[in-house]
């Protein structure tokens, strides 16, 4: 649709290729209506120059002129009438003309109540809707691969078209204030310590001690060569290379025991020692203000940070990304979901005839519901568009739409106009006679 700046509200119009083919049509129509009307009032003149100049004056001279006269008439009535529906005919305001351009806000008014009364009423709206009866339409449609495909297609490229339509950079605000900004407000010691609590009680953490102690033997298996330099980097010139050797095998042997022992022992020691420290952390990030104090530093220089900063825009960025993927991907969990779901509704809508009752009701009952709370909204919108219209384009633009069938009543009044005309004379001249 064409929009031309105006005023006032531009008038939705064809495109200017339409537009023109359509002025021209009209431009056409009106030239042949207007040239039908000046042959009438040529033949006209013509009699009655001929009658003037003849002695007696022919017969059919009468039935002519008689003809022309009211064909002429009923065409100048109705050009008057065409024209004064769009704009005063001939320039001079006389009463009850260009009604189009003065009572276009009356007209949006009928037409808004006219809708309401006659296409958004609730009674109507719900018969039509029963009559169509929707859910068989739509089980029987998902009921088919095919379909259901499209259903999955159709899901991706809403959610890839949403996601880009969004602004990255509201995107981004919404995560900073939502997330980022949020992170800031609580002391994160209390909570963690909490988190850390919960976890101990609920026995989580000891998984997590198992790996460790386990981690921990494993390294100590291959961790003889390291001991052996380390004593080898520490031990003084003057001692015998073998005495390293030894001193570093006992080390290694003994470190590797007591790992073993550790990893194999679930009450060992080390492992209660562990615990305890867990405990006492979990306390101590509770309770402690000392080290409540600690993490709040690390928090404020954690958020201080650049790539903190810069978060909410990386996480869009990745997010976006990765919904836009899974989206377009036919294969993608989004879309095999999306695909299952469509086909499973289906089956259960086209088997179950309580599933296709209760959704007829409930399709029923919204569009009752939006019919009487919404109608009136709705066709509001009718009257306040065309009241923000542009008067004079207003009429322009609807004399372009309908102008060239309103040409063919001028036609008609000529043509009709002349035969009563006609008619008229045969008529006086039967009963009269001259």
């Amino acid at each position: 649709m064409q929009e031309t700046p105006i005023a006032g509200m531009a008038v939705p119009g064809p495109s200017p290729e339409d537009e023109a083919a359509r002025r021209k049509t009209l431009r056409a129509h009106k030239t042949f209506a207007t040239g039908l009307l000046v042959v009438a009032a040529a033949i006209f003149l013509s009699c009655q120059w001929y009658a003037a100049e003849t002695d007696p004056t022919p017969t059919w001279v009468g039935f002519v002129r008689a003809a022309a006269e009211a064909g002429m008439v009923g065409g100048l009535a109705d050009w008057f009438a065409v024209t004064a529906l769009f704009r005063y005919p001939l320039g001079l305001k006389i009463p009850h003309t260009a009604i189009v351009k003065r009572k276009k806000d009356q007209v949006g008014e009928a037409l808004s109540d006219f809708v309401a009364e006659n296409f958004l009423n609730a009674t109507l709206i719900t018969q039509k809707i029963q009559a169509a009866n929707l859910p068989t339409i739509i089980a029987n449609w998902l009921v088919k691969r095919e379909n259901a495909d499209r259903v999955s297609l159709e899901v991706g490229k809403f959610t890839a078209k949403v996601v880009r339509a969004l602004n990255p950079e509201d995107a981004e605000a919404v995560i900073r204030q939502g997330i980022v900004e949020k992170l800031k407000e609580p002391a994160w010691g209390p909570p963690a310590g909490k988190l850390l609590q919960d976890l101990i009680d609920g026995g989580q953490l000891e998984p997590v001690v198992d790996q460790l102690v386990s981690w921990l033997h494993r390294k100590a298996l291959t961790s003889e060569a390291l001991i052996v330099r380390l004593l080898d980097e520490r031990a003084p010139t003057w001692a015998p290379k073998f005495i390293n050797e030894l001193v570093g095998d006992r080390v290694y042997r003994e470190l590797v025991q007591w790992t073993a022992a550790v990893d194999g022992d679930k009450n060992h020691e080390a492992r209660q020692a562990i615990r305890r420290f867990l405990q006492q952390f979990s306390n101590d990030l509770q309770h402690d203000p000392k080290m409540i104090a600690k993490v709040e530093d690390i928090k404020h220089d954690l958020m201080a940070s650049e790539p903190m900063q810069n978060i909410a825009g990386t996480l869009w960025e990745k997010a976006s990304a990765n919904i836009i993927e899974v989206a377009e991907d036919p294969d993608s969990i989004l879309r095999v979901k999306a695909r299952e779901l469509a086909l499973q509704w289906g089956q259960r809508l086209h088997d179950d005839a309580e599933v296709r009752e209760a959704l007829d009701r409930r399709i029923t009952q919204a569009a009752a519901f939006l019919a009487d709370n919404y109608a009136d909204e709705v066709t509001s919108i009718i009257a306040e568009t065309i009241e923000r219209w542009d008067a004079d384009e207003a009429a322009d633009k609807i004399e372009l739409m309908v102008g060239k069938d309103l040409q063919y009543i001028r036609l008609n009044g000529t043509v009709v106009g002349a035969i009563a005309g006609l008619g008229i004379y045969t008529v006086s001249y039967l009963l009269f006679g001259v």
